[in-house]
């Protein structure tokens, strides 16, 4: 059955954590694609949004998103996910994995999108001041003059 490691990145304070997911926990996982917003308690992050960025295979082939399916391609790739050229306009023949995450899948990176704010506790209204004697007589003086 699907075992993943999940990467979650927080870009706001540029922290990462390292979630396992096993067997039912994993499912909700498989069949979705590179970009794909999901709900972040799939990886204990309730009430935050997470976008699947990328990810890795068994044998440690990346996940490309214009590869489309879930299979693993040999293609020519002249720079991205996969291959990073040493010289300009170099080219190379590079195996990848397709954009779909499957049972194959051993690492997949998220990052949070959205973060909900949490609800504030409530607190006690505060309670009005009762208004000193010297704040009383300039307010009953004030009334009386306008009258």
């Amino acid at each position: 059955m699907a075992k993943f490691k999940i990467i979650v990145s927080d870009p706001g304070d540029g922290t990462s954590k390292v979630v396992e997911l096993a067997e039912t926990r994993a499912m909700p996982l498989i069949g979705r694609r590179i970009g794909e917003i999901v709900d972040g308690s799939i990886v204990d992050t309730p009430g935050q949004k997470v976008q699947i960025m990328g990810g890795s295979d068994k044998d440690g082939f990346p996940m490309r998103p214009s590869v489309h399916g879930g299979v693993r391609r040999r293609i020519i790739l002249s720079g991205g996910v996969g291959f990073n050229p040493q010289n300009e306009g170099a080219r190379k023949r590079k195996t990848v994995r397709g954009n779909v995450i499957t049972d194959e899948i051993v690492q997949v990176n998220l990052k949070i999108t959205e973060k909900t704010k949490k609800p504030k506790e409530n607190k006690k209204p505060k309670k009005k001041r009762e208004p000193t004697e010297k704040e009383a007589e300039k307010e009953t003086a004030a009334t009386n003059s306008t009258a």
